[in-house]
């Protein structure tokens, strides 16, 4: 497994989200080493992004998304399930990918299709927020061998509020994953 390197972040949102397809996300805790294939994810490309938390500008919580480039932003919704997306692009534009996806590789015996399930199955919560991705214990790699699939775009899910920016195809998953949260 070769560790993502801060440059893999630090480029067009879009294009990452659609790189991170295949990645690992490696989290290792009490010795226990975590692994998830991602299989399903969404680009928010910045504060203009009507559907991106960032858009109501720099707040306490959103700060970790306008960068730097390649550190978690992680966020619980509904006060009941945490969110990780990675922070892309470079500093001050406030745009990150939201994981939303994996597919099990190793030591995950919970579901992980969707944001909440695949935070709680890998022990991802807001004591990881801002989380440097590139550190020892949670991070992003690319598989010893790639693999080759088709990609899925489509609109992202519940943020009907966002209008036009709702409609956008920035979800982005594997076609045919049985780990995909919704086809």
């Amino acid at each position: 497994m070769r560790r993502l390197p801060h440059s893999f972040y630090d480029r067009d949102t879009t294009l990452v989200a659609h790189e991170l397809l295949g990645k690992l996300l490696v989290r290792i805790e009490h010795g226990v080493e975590r692994i998830g294939r991602i299989v399903e994810v969404e680009a928010y490309l910045g504060s203009h992004d009507k559907a991106a938390h960032s858009a109501r500008g720099r707040t306490t919580r959103t700060e970790v998304m306008f960068g730097p480039a390649g550190h978690a932003y992680v966020y619980l919704i509904y006060g009941v399930h945490h969110c990780m997306n990675v922070v892309t692009e470079p500093q001050g534009v406030g745009a990150a990918v939201l994981v939303r996806a994996v597919e099990p590789v190793r030591n995950i015996g919970a579901r992980t299709q969707g944001p909440g399930l695949l935070c709680k199955a890998m022990g991802i919560d807001k004591r990881l927020n801002a989380h440097d991705l590139t550190s020892d214990d949670f991070f992003l790699a690319a598989p010893r061998r790639p693999q080759h699939f088709d990609t899925v775009r489509r609109p992202r899910v519940g943020v009907d509020y966002a209008g036009s920016w709702a409609r956008r195809l920035l979800r982005f998953y594997v076609a045919g994953s049985p780990y995909v949260s919704r086809p």
